[in-house]
């Protein structure tokens, strides 16, 4: 992996959040590609719950102050960086006043879905790209991990497609079994299409589920992996069906070669 730029996007990451199987292969996959010589930036979303004291959080006034603009309302951007103690990898910090300040993550205190989830994964894929192009630092693989950043790959595909900047990218997802109950916002298909996205591609987002955030991300991802030993069947029949190479899953003391074999002979052979 010397010298290959990857991007990691993921909803979660340890230190900055509890352990789960999604913080912390977000964490174990980007510093094993460091070990290899591989380039890395992290990027995930600033919530309210993350202590910005401890872990040493500050502002990139050069990357904030763009207006980003969700089902018609202008949103600022704030952009926060910190560095893992020991690790020497800097993680990216996608932060809002109105999505991020809330003392949680994705649930009230209640177990709640909060209402505007929808538009926070928009906002963090908008965020993301528009903040990596301001670095002008062109990722040869990004690998989107947990369901809130799961639009960035029809994002990059249709909303983002001209850019030059990610022209030969590929796009790895992980599926986790880490999902929700019921649905987001009943309107966030009016909300994906305001940017222009074609309304066919998004259809089964008439019922925004879990499974069905998955598979748009399966849709326009290039590669794909099972980050968890046991998926809901209906996702593993779709990833079956996409005809798109699929790295099944290996545990966090397995997962450094197959990961390492897959990125360099299938993600990257992709033509």
């Amino acid at each position: 992996m010397k010298d290959k730029r990857i991007l990691y996007v993921s909803s979660e990451v340890v230190p900055y959040l509890p352990e789960t199987e999604i913080s912390s292969m977000s964490f174990e996959a980007p510093r094993m590609v460091n070990k290899q010589g591989g380039q890395i930036r992290i990027f995930m979303p600033r919530y309210g719950n993350i202590n910005e004291r401890r872990h040493q959080l500050h502002e990139v006034i050069r990357l904030s102050g763009i207006n980003l603009v969700i089902n018609d309302l202008d949103m600022p951007l704030i952009i926060k960086v910190a560095s893992i103690p020991k690790e020497r990898i800097q993680v990216y910090f996608i932060d809002n006043e109105e999505y991020f300040k809330r003392k949680a993550t994705l649930t009230d205190e209640h177990g709640s879905l909060y209402p505007d989830n929808d538009e926070r994964a928009i906002f963090f894929a908008k965020g993301v790209i528009e903040t990596v192009k301001k670095l002008n630092w062109a990722p040869d693989i990004i690998h989107v991990n947990g369901w809130l950043a799961s639009l960035l790959p029809i994002y990059l595909k249709e909303y983002y497609k001209n850019e030059p900047l990610f022209s030969e990218s590929k796009i790895v997802t992980s599926i986790y079994n880490q999902s929700f109950e019921g649905t987001l916002d009943k309107g966030m298909i009016n909300k994906v299409k305001f940017d222009n996205i074609d309304e066919a591609a998004i259809k089964v987002l008439e019922t925004p589920s879990f499974n069905n955030l998955m598979k748009v991300a399966i849709d326009y991802s290039d590669a794909l992996i099972k980050g968890s030993s046991d998926l809901p069947e209906e996702l593993e029949d779709y990833l079956k069906a996409s005809n798109k190479p699929v790295l099944d899953y290996y545990s966090q003391e397995d997962f450094a070669e197959p990961l390492t074999e897959f990125y360099n002979n299938q993600v990257l052979k992709l033509s």
